[in-house]
């Protein structure tokens, strides 16, 4: 997974439909930069979706200066689902169109379909599936090329259980891998305690939020592990979790939101040389860093 290389910034941007239509955004100032994640809040109408336009490349700024473009992509708030395409058939065409090859594109689009419980859809046209379903292939197209800045509005809204928690999984190996995901949802408890920023839409302008969301909103696992003698956490660890305690000489106690715990294991199983886990467990029990082998 290739890195975001440098930051998306805009510049005293502002949007507006229409030569004498009012102002959506005004002066706005924002800066994405590698391996984050953003939280963009505000009320209906405010603008938000329009922001993410904005980031995307959807739209262009009326006034004001987008720079820095990285590989991009977007999971519109509808997606056009009457399309003359099988599920999987319009995967592995945006696939190609994102510069895969047609065979990289299918398998991706394979396994995309396969990680959101939608495999058994692949052949079916997307006019016929649930809303549901298309919300699947619309989170699954933005994802199969690995982009360096995802940005998802309302991406979560249909999706069963088992699908909204495997789009958290590949929020948190977006920005482990350093990509960056910007985002809106409607529910403030998705992916609490992870963004490392927040921002609000109100009148036209783009507010950060200086207050530190509570790590503690949100379900989080304790994941407690031993390293190498004089080991460093590795990177993708310490980016992660909400906290690292070091309980005895190199073994810690890991706070990580539930989303990011896969990435975390993975991150410290791989690393060379390997960490030792010890226990993973929900952040309500108590730690045990006891009986290692």
């Amino acid at each position: 997974m290739a890195p975001m290389q440098r930051d998306l910034r805009l510049t005293r941007v502002g949007r507006r439909y229409g030569l004498r239509g009012p102002w959506v955004l005004r002066g706005v100032d924002l800066t994405v930069t590698p391996g984050t994640l953003t939280r963009v809040e505000g009320a209906n109408g405010t603008g938000k979706s329009t922001l993410l336009r904005l980031l995307a490349g959807i739209d262009a700024p009326t006034e004001g200066r987008v720079t820095g473009r990285p590989r991009t992509a977007y999971v519109p708030e509808r997606f056009p689902a009457a399309l003359p395409f099988t599920a999987s058939g319009y995967l592995t065409h945006l696939g190609t169109v994102h510069g895969l090859s047609r065979r990289t594109a299918a398998r991706a689009a394979g396994e995309w379909l396969e990680r959101f419980g939608a495999s058994a859809y692949a052949g079916t046209p997307l006019a016929q599936l649930s809303k549901g379903s298309s919300q699947k292939v619309a989170v699954a197209q933005a994802l199969l090329a690995e982009p360096e800045l995802l940005v998802l509005d309302e991406a979560w809204t249909g999706l069963d259980t088992g699908a909204r928690a495997e789009l958290e999984r590949a929020v948190a190996e977006r920005t482990s891998a350093g990509g960056a995901v910007v985002f809106v949802d409607h529910d403030p408890r998705r992916l609490a305690g992870a963004p490392d920023a927040t921002y609000t839409v109100a009148d036209a302008a783009l507010d950060r939020r200086t207050e530190k969301a509570s790590s503690a909103v949100g379900p989080h696992t304790v994941v407690s592990v031993q390293g190498p003698p004089g080991g460093q956490l590795p990177a993708d660890v310490t980016r992660a979790v909400t906290s690292a305690e070091e309980i005895t000489p190199g073994g810690y106690r890991l706070t990580v939101p539930a989303s990011r715990s896969d990435v975390v294991l993975r991150a410290l199983l791989t690393a060379r040389p390997p960490w030792h886990v010890v226990r993973v467990h929900p952040d309500d029990l108590t730690p045990d860093l006891g009986g290692r082998s």
